[in-house]
């Protein structure tokens, strides 16, 4: 079953239950979700599913940084619909798992000390095995932790 299947059928039963917020995100979600398949006038793939999922909830955090802290109302809605998006993406990986995948990366490339000057070519070749999988600002930082 795909997510919009999955998206539509938590709606339904968030509208029977008169959960209003949770009916809200997923309707938002299955808008995103139908959007993106009518630009690309096919159905998506589940890893296209996954990066709308992943863009959602990249903007809703974005949201929630940028809200100022006395306007509460906004911080928990924020904090409701990342709760319901979070539960559609795919487990994301840990910062053990990704140091492994950052040195299996640093020995294909053939780099032992590297540098600053290394990190696009790192990048290059690591983002594509962490896509969906991790978070971009996480594998940054860890790859600058190699640095010397």
């Amino acid at each position: 079953m795909s997510k919009i299947e999955d998206v539509r059928s938590d709606m339904v039963s968030a509208m029977k239950a008169g959960d209003k917020e949770t009916k809200e995100t997923l309707s938002m979600l299955l808008a995103a979700l139908k959007n993106k398949a009518i630009d690309k006038r096919s159905d998506l793939t589940e890893e296209e599913e996954t990066q709308v999922i992943l863009k959602e909830i990249k903007q809703t955090k974005e949201t929630l940084e940028m809200t100022p802290a006395d306007r509460t109302e906004i911080i928990d809605e924020c904090n409701k619909r990342l709760a319901v998006l979070e539960g559609y993406a795919p487990k994301m990986m840990d910062e053990a798992a990704i140091k492994d995948i950052v040195e299996t990366t640093l020995k294909e490339l053939g780099i032992e000390s590297p540098t600053a000057k290394d990190k696009g070519k790192i990048m290059k070749s690591l983002m594509p095995k962490v896509k969906g999988k991790a978070d971009g600002k996480l594998v940054n930082d860890i790859v600058g932790s190699f640095f010397q």
